[in-house]
């Protein structure tokens, strides 16, 4: 499997528009450059750029969505790691042969498809693999 990048990182958060708050000033920032709310994820986004790697604040849209779960077992911070790949499906197969655990299957993001691998492999940390070829970003 051939990783172009570091795709994202998404940070946990309870209240997003108080995150943002913190968080702007920081990232040097006065706004998302992509706002989104994906309701099959139960999340709210602010993406911001950082270097061609998306920074990414998330909430949850409803107290049993993952998010939220995650929050209320460790907290807000970290949530995920996500690199980008050229097949999503492609990777899934590659690594479910050679034993990584994912969690569920493809799921559809905009015009690609994402998947998560299990934490319990990867130190604790939960990976993301995407597919999106970021035009935004003049492609991969």
């Amino acid at each position: 499997m051939k990783v172009n990048k570091i795709d994202h990182i998404c940070i946990a958060v309870k209240d997003l528009d108080a995150a943002r708050k913190v968080w702007e000033p920081v990232l040097g920032k006065t706004g998302p450059d992509d706002s989104y709310v994906d309701e099959p994820e139960k999340i709210r986004v602010a993406r911001y750029w950082i270097g061609g790697v998306g920074f990414e604040l998330m909430e949850s849209t409803s107290p049993d969505g993952d998010v939220a779960k995650f929050i209320q077992k460790r907290g807000e911070g970290i949530m995920l790691v996500s690199l980008n790949v050229d097949n999503t499906r492609e990777a899934i197969g590659e690594l479910e042969a050679k034993g990584y655990p994912f969690i569920g299957g493809a799921r559809p993001f905009r015009d690609c498809e994402f998947a998560f691998l299990h934490p319990k492999k990867l130190s604790g940390v939960l990976l993301e693999l995407i597919d999106y070829p970021w035009a935004e970003l003049g492609g991969r």
